[in-house]
């Protein structure tokens, strides 16, 4: 049954929908999505039909306008419903802010109405945006660009229309291109397999020559390391272990562990900048520890591939690595009583 509509600016109603449709949809189909090729297009067009995919985008394109106070709560709960589905469809989201903000760009506000209407959607590629020696550049062509160079981790493969990409480009500025999430033209893609959200499709993307005409550029600026760190997209991947771990305590019943994930929740909504990186360990161990000891309670069974421990536990292992940099990785290994090696992750 398809979901109602969700009315902009209302937060309530936005995170009972997402609460419904983790509980009703995703959370039920969520061992058949993790032993699946890749996700099934009908579970995003449910997101679609909700109208989460304008989760964040402006009213006057047809999003929800969501504040992030109420995105990421909505993050947490879809991820604890199918990590795999939230994964490929919260990217998408990266598009959005981006158009957003690029009032100047010609067909802006054609994007943003297709986009947040689900009609077309959007994933990922980062290459440029990384630190160190750029893996991925673009290259003035005439009125448009040629990119050259490679992303390492595109999401969402043949579930996607589009790509933001981020490339290095003259003067060391980022550039960010629309890009057609299409082999070809000097595009190759080789799929990663993951031992976790392995239906998200995530590959490798090569770009050996690719022409993006003019009109898809969405915006120029100087490039900053800082980017890479921005405190809200550390802040909003801490909460798909929130969710992870919020669906250990539900199939656990009450433990200590639900005063634990309240306490997470709030350090990591309430960090600062340089106290985001301890937020996130808190929360990806949080979450790998609330899947061991869901593991342990259901016993033999959870040994089985795709039962939902067992799943739970590939998830946990994974977001102890997804969206890491290098300050939450020494908090994490700091956890374990491990110092951390010197030198870039």
């Amino acid at each position: 049954m398809p979901a109602a509509p969700t009315p902009a600016g209302n937060a309530p109603a936005v995170l009972e929908t997402a609460r419904r449709l983790a509980d009703d949809v995703l959370f039920p189909a969520a061992a058949r999505t993790d032993a699946a090729g890749a996700v099934p297009r009908s579970q995003l067009d449910l997101l679609a039909a909700a109208g989460l995919y304008g989760l964040v985008g402006p009213p006057e394109h047809g999003g929800l306008g969501a504040a992030p106070a109420t995105a990421r709560p909505v993050i947490e709960v879809l991820a604890g419903g199918c990590l795999t589905t939230t994964f490929v469809w919260a990217q998408h989201h990266g598009l959005v802010r981006a158009l957003e903000a690029a009032t100047s760009m010609p067909g802006r506000d054609r994007w943003l109405r297709a986009l947040c209407a689900g009609e077309r959607r959007a994933g990922l590629a980062l290459g440029g945006l990384l630190p160190g020696e750029p893996r991925l550049r673009a290259e003035p062509d005439g009125d448009g660009w040629v990119l050259h160079g490679t992303s390492p981790w595109v999401s969402g493969w043949g579930l996607v229309d589009v790509i933001l990409v981020a490339a290095r480009g003259p003067g060391d500025r980022l550039v960010s291109l629309i890009v057609d999430a299409v082999k070809g033209g000097g595009l190759t893609v080789r799929r990663q397999h993951l031992g976790a959200v392995d239906a998200s499709v995530t590959v490798t993307a090569e770009f050996g020559g690719v022409a993006v005409p003019g009109d898809r550029l969405v915006r120029t600026e100087p490039y900053s390391p800082d980017r890479y760190n921005a405190p809200d997209v550390l802040r909003q991947n801490g909460c798909l272990a929130l969710g992870v771990a919020g669906r250990c305590c539900r199939l656990l019943g009450p433990t200590p562990f639900d005063a634990a994930l309240v306490a997470c929740r709030e350090r990591l909504e309430g960090a600062d900048g340089p106290g985001i990186p301890a937020a996130r360990a808190a929360a990806a161990e949080l979450a790998l520890r609330a899947a061991a000891a869901l593991v342990v309670h259901t016993g033999s069974r959870a040994a089985v591939r795709h039962e939902d421990p067992e799943r739970l536990a590939r998830e946990a292992l994974f977001l102890l690595v997804f969206g890491t940099r290098p300050p939450i990785r020494a908090a994490l290994l700091d956890r374990f009583g491990v110092r951390a090696p010197a030198g870039p992750a």
